[in-house]
């Protein structure tokens, strides 16, 4: 079934309940399903039907949701990009695959009757970015049925439900926050989409938010309820704030391509999400492996052939090169990293988010990126680049932190601080953009 059929569904059964609210006000459930049939039935008349790909890159977010769903509606497969970008940006990301259609503000709704279209849950429908931390995007392509069936288990780990006002308070061209929002709509709750804009905690019960995000929000929790955390490690302390704080933390590890692969319900650690099987892959001897998952969620591979690290074997794994330790089916999957980004340095291997977490609780920094820089003799050193929105921490005090708690290897040999580090849409610090940003000479160096 088609997104766009539950949203038919909801309309019919509450017409009046708030359906999305954006930065140009509320639409109701009514009002959002008369808009996606509508601007599917414009697309239809444009011969943009089953099989073709739509790239949409609509600035309001609200309307950007009515011309994916609309894209979903007509059978075409809907890519979400970011505003900005120009017909050369959109043939750079979508490789030798041209879209049928590229959608850059609202569409035209036109008159008629209900668009007719049934498709099949295997049918290539959805298509989404994934940039990790690279700032490289990638076109991830999938089925309907690998979204839109997760949605149930995702209910009962979160007990997200028709009532609720859930926050997705980041772009939707990053396939967390598009994922997010498009669950809401699917479950019949009221999705707040402020876009780039912040919006705060506008009456939300639910926010979908990356690590960083989450101590920002229990400053003023209001009336939220719960917190889905994805994207990176998530420091136990900022759990017990929540905790305090009233807000349940659903955390969880995935991948654009992998969908859900963990999930952390109850602060007891990362498990397999329903669905899921999972095998860490280690050497002989080695003390940390490549994670490969196994489930109905993964997707099919990236759009138009591009290259990227997603890896499939022949029993159906499949994996992004993300590290763990070794694991076992029942116990607690304890991630690492991503093995792309290891630091060789002098002959040892440092995973840069183990030297992360324990700068992260030197107080003073608001957030903290490890790289590797180049050095003559060592190959590499571990560099640490220290988030402060005021003045930094002292040096000194950082390198005793680091003498305390880390390994010689995994100690910092440089160090830089910047007031705000570089993100990615998904809210992910942007590493090659901070590695051009040091390689330039743009970063100031901490004495």
């Amino acid at each position: 079934m088609p997104v766009a059929e539950h949203v038919m569904r909801h309309a019919a059964e509450r017409p009046s309940r708030p359906a999305v609210r954006g930065p140009g006000g509320e639409l109701t459930y009514a009002e959002l399903a008369a808009g996606i049939q509508g601007a599917a039935r414009h697309l239809l008349r444009q011969g943009i039907g089953p099989g073709a790909l739509v790239a949409i890159g609509v600035a309001d977010p609200a309307e950007l949701l009515t011309a994916a769903l609309a894209a979903d509606l007509a059978g075409a497969t809907p890519l979400v990009g970011e505003p900005t970008w120009d017909a050369g940006r959109w043939a750079l990301v979508t490789g030798s695959l041209r879209p049928a259609a590229r959608i850059d503000a609202p569409l035209p709704r036109v008159a008629g009757p209900p668009v007719p279209y049934d498709p099949r849950p295997a049918d290539l429908a959805w298509a989404c970015f994934s940039s990790g931390s690279t700032g490289r995007p990638r076109a991830v392509v999938r089925t309907r049925a690998s979204w839109t069936d997760s949605y149930a288990p995702l209910n009962d780990l979160t007990g997200i439900g028709p009532g609720d006002v859930v926050l997705v308070p980041g772009p939707l061209v990053s396939s967390l926050y598009s994922f997010a929002a498009l669950h809401a709509l699917a479950t019949g709750a009221t999705a707040v989409v402020p876009g780039r804009r912040s919006a705060g905690l506008p009456g939300a019960t639910v926010a979908h938010l990356v690590p960083h995000q989450l101590p920002d929000v229990l400053e003023h929790p209001g009336t939220l309820r719960t917190a889905v955390v994805g994207g990176a490690a998530l420091d136990p302390d900022v759990r017990k704030a929540a905790a305090r704080a009233g807000v349940r933390v659903v955390s969880y590890y995935g991948a654009t391509e992998l969908s859900f692969v963990a999930v952390d319900a109850d602060g007891g650690g990362l498990r397999p999400f329903p669905g899921v099987e999972i095998e860490v892959r280690a050497e002989p001897g080695a003390s940390l492996g490549e994670v490969w998952a196994r489930s109905p969620w993964v997707a099919e591979g990236y759009l138009g052939g591009a290259a990227g690290p997603l890896r499939r074997d022949s029993g159906g794994w499949m994996s992004v090169g993300d590290l763990a330790q070794p694991y076992r089916a029942g116990e607690v999957l304890r991630l690492r990293g991503r093995g792309d980004g290891a630091i060789q340095t002098g002959g040892a291997t440092v995973v840069p988010e183990d030297v992360e977490e324990v700068l992260r609780k030197v107080p003073g920094v608001g957030d903290v990126v490890v790289v590797g820089t180049p050095h003559p003799v060592l190959g590499s050193v571990v560099t640490a680049i220290i988030e402060a929105d005021g003045a930094p921490p002292p040096r000194a005090l950082l390198e005793a932190t680091a003498r305390d708690m880390l390994d010689t290897a995994q100690r910092p040999r440089r160090w830089y601080a910047v007031p705000s580090l570089p993100r990615t849409p998904a809210g992910k610090p942007a590493r090659a953009l901070l590695a051009d940003r040091l390689a330039g000479g743009a970063l100031r160096r901490l004495v």
